[in-house]
């Protein structure tokens, strides 16, 4: 029997939905359910031949044990070694080299220093910053934002100066990245699923959590439309991530790509509502099958060519 692992933490209605809809799907020999894991063995194989991911990003345990997966045989969606080494300041410089639109952005250090680290740690860094440079660069307003951050948090719009350096100081030991605002007249959210399917979602980032998504879901031009499904596509193949989501702020009819490292995106029933609650549970239950049904292979991972078939053939004895 082929088993598909669904891990997740305090979610409610997407896990249970994808596993039952994955159930309902009556694939012969393919089977999937809440996963469970208890202590790990090293080199020991998971059990599972599919594991969908939307929680290790929280959990160190998790991480560790889904790396150990993929070591042996195990797909997981998302890649967890990828996961673990990007941050939103790389997508940006990534998404520029690519030819997306991204608002200037500028890596900023820390402004306190990190736990165990002190003024010696620091002494590669230019003192004082060449702050002139930077609003030059970015200009204002503009959004001080953690670097590798997630779910609006730690976000602060600044309009000069003086609130920049005012936010700056709360930041305590988070990196910051200092992104020019765009002024948006529509925005969009995108799932991206498979590095094939994307879904498109009218959003108002200034609603409350649970309205964001207007309803009805209004379509963008065509022409705007379908470049942001192409910016959306090109992103994630890029970067690899098989679920996603992609943000976009649209200004003089340009979507400008604002946040595209999601890969536990909000799925719950609540907030993102029927209509992209149903699309987004077939498109992943179908991804999870597709991939379970998949002949087995090893990810081209730099060490991988150390830990294929034929080559642990000749190490383990």
């Amino acid at each position: 029997m082929t088993k598909i692992g669904v891990l997740y933490g305090m979610e409610e209605s997407f896990p249970p939905a994808l596993v039952d809809r994955i159930n309902g799907m009556g694939v012969t020999g393919v089977t999937a359910e809440h996963l469970h894991v208890g202590s790990v063995q090293m080199a020991a194989h998971s059990g599972y031949d599919v594991i969908i991911d939307r929680i290790s990003h929280d959990i160190p345990f998790y991480r560790s044990y889904l790396k150990n997966a993929v070591l042996t045989g195990t797909k997981v969606i998302n890649n967890p070694f990828w996961w673990s080494a990007d941050d939103k300041f790389f997508n940006y410089a990534l998404a520029s080299r690519l030819g997306v639109a991204v608002p200037p952005t500028v890596l900023l250090p820390h402004k306190q220093h990190p736990a165990g680290t002190s003024e010696k740690s620091m002494r590669n860094l230019e003192f004082p910053l060449d702050w002139d440079a930077v609003f030059q660069h970015v200009g204002f307003p503009a959004f001080l934002k953690p670097h590798d951050g997630g779910g609006w948090k730690s976000v602060y719009k600044v309009d000069s100066p003086q609130e920049l350096f005012a936010a700056y100081d709360q930041s305590a030991d988070l990196c910051m990245t200092l992104q020019a605002a765009v002024q948006f007249e529509e925005y969009f959210r995108c799932y991206v699923i498979d590095q094939k399917k994307v879904h498109v979602m009218r959003y108002d980032p200034g609603q409350p959590h649970h309205l964001r998504y207007v309803p009805g879901n209004p379509p963008p031009a065509t022409v705007l439309g379908q470049r942001m499904v192409d910016d959306a596509l090109t992103l994630c193949r890029a970067l690899g991530y098989d679920l996603n989501t992609v943000e976009f702020a649209v200004e003089d009819g340009i979507p400008y790509a604002i946040d595209f490292m999601n890969p536990a995106p909000d799925a719950a029933l609540e907030s993102v509502g029927p209509e992209h609650f149903r699309w987004v549970v077939d498109a992943v239950a179908q991804m999870a099958v597709d991939r379970a049904l998949a002949p087995a292979e090893i990810p081209p991972y730099h060490w991988s060519q150390f830990l294929a078939p034929s080559r642990l053939k000749e190490i383990v004895p």
